[in-house]
């Protein structure tokens, strides 16, 4: 059985409770596959990129019309960190729903000449945003040039900086490291693992630390971080004075050099 995400965030949880640990976030708009039902109003879900957690029900819209339909309409992605759908197109119209970076929304027609777009939400309400919040919504590769890919991937990691780190999170509202990578990658096309590590089957495989590029992946015991290029990368990090996303370098002569994390490094891995 199939459901559609109809909430901006909804909660992935380790175990079919509030109290259990965030596992990941499903986003708005998202078809994913009802694996279990606990009858505690939990489901146990699998994502489009293979992910399991329990999202509670008011997260989830079922129907197999409702699903046929949503998946037959063209998708934008929202680009923007968080902004309304409201229900007129001012701003001084109330707010249908408040949206986040990597929610889907489904454009009505074209933008009007102020820029407002109609969009439908996957439970059917409709609303206006400005077109310039959207992007579009790729389901491969954003860009066949290898170097255009890569340059793609390392600028939406950073769109994420200064978000607050959040265990489990995947949007600028808070974001664990793994969320921040797969992020970058899901927003242009590629789905990789969602956890920090590397998994046979999916497509990051690994290379040698001495062949990294931009938009590599560069993993640490429990951590992972995306290259940005001349030594630098960007990753979510707990760590004190940091607290969410940041650049560090792997140069020792800059002011930003993180030592545990160079000496630390187990692995790099590439889609390439």
């Amino acid at each position: 059985m199939k459901a559609l995400i109809q909430s901006p965030i909804c909660p992935l949880k380790s175990r079919p409770h509030l109290q259990s640990e965030l596992a990941d976030e499903a986003l708005l708009g998202m078809t994913v596959e009802v694996l279990e039902e606990s009858g505690t109003g939990w489901y146990r879900i699998r994502t489009p990129y293979r992910y399991e957690g329990w999202a509670p029900m008011e997260g989830l819209l079922f129907g197999e019309g409702q699903v046929h339909w949503w998946e037959a309409l063209p998708k934008q992605v929202v680009l923007r960190g968080v902004c309304d759908v409201l229900s007129a197109p001012t701003v001084q119209s109330w707010c249908v729903e408040t949206v986040t970076r990597g929610d889907l929304l489904a454009p009505i027609g074209r933008p009007d000449d102020n820029g407002w777009q109609r969009v439908a939400l996957p439970d059917g309400r409709e609303g206006y945003t400005k077109t310039g919040f959207l992007g579009p919504y790729h389901t491969a590769p954003s860009s066949d040039d290898e170097e255009t890919f890569r340059a793609a991937v390392a600028q939406t990691a950073k769109t994420y900086l200064g978000a607050h780190y959040r265990w489990g999170g995947k949007t600028p509202l808070g974001i664990d490291c793994s969320g921040l990578v797969s992020m970058a990658y899901l927003l242009n096309g590629v789905a990789i693992y969602r956890d920090a590590h590397i998994v046979e089957g999916f497509p990051v495989h690994e290379i040698p630390r001495s062949q990294i590029k931009t938009g590599d992946l560069l993993f640490f015991p429990g951590h992972v971080a995306l290259y940005l290029g001349d030594g630098r990368y960007i990753h979510s990090t707990a760590r004190n004075g940091s607290d969410g996303v940041v650049i560090n370098s792997l140069d020792p002569s800059r002011p930003d050099y993180r030592e545990d994390l160079d000496k630390g490094m187990t692995a790099a891995g590439s889609i390439f």
